[in-house]
């Protein structure tokens, strides 16, 4: 068994500083990604198991200074073969979050060891 799992989740950090979005829009598009992504790749092991420690999930919100560093992020986890999904909202188009399916954290940390916790 992979040690613990942690999913992981970057946030556009400037939906608040710079376009002005209130701490609840921001905090709903991370439940978007997070949910997204559990959806999408709910049949794997890793996100079965930690589905079925409700209790224990853990998760790690990051954050990217601007749309290119998250778009960036997206294309380099593509390129790795690591399972996430990049939430865009809509009508804005705007790349606002990312959320990778529940890891081991050894097996994803060191791609996103760049981005700062969320403030």
């Amino acid at each position: 068994m992979s040690g613990r799992l942690v999913q992981y989740v970057v946030v556009l950090g400037d939906l608040q500083s710079g376009l002005g979005w209130p701490l609840g829009a921001l905090v709903a598009q991370a439940c978007h990604a997070c949910t997204a992504a559990l959806h999408l790749y709910y049949a794997e092991a890793d996100t079965q198991r930690y589905l079925g420690d409700l209790d224990s999930m853990h998760k790690v919100v990051l954050q990217a200074d601007d749309k290119d560093a998250l778009t960036q992020l997206s294309e380099k986890l593509t390129v790795e073969n690591i399972q996430h999904k990049l939430w865009v909202e809509q009508p804005e188009n705007i790349p606002t979050c990312l959320a990778l399916r529940p890891y081991p954290k050894e097996q994803v940390h060191h791609l996103l060891k760049k981005f700062k916790l969320l403030k």
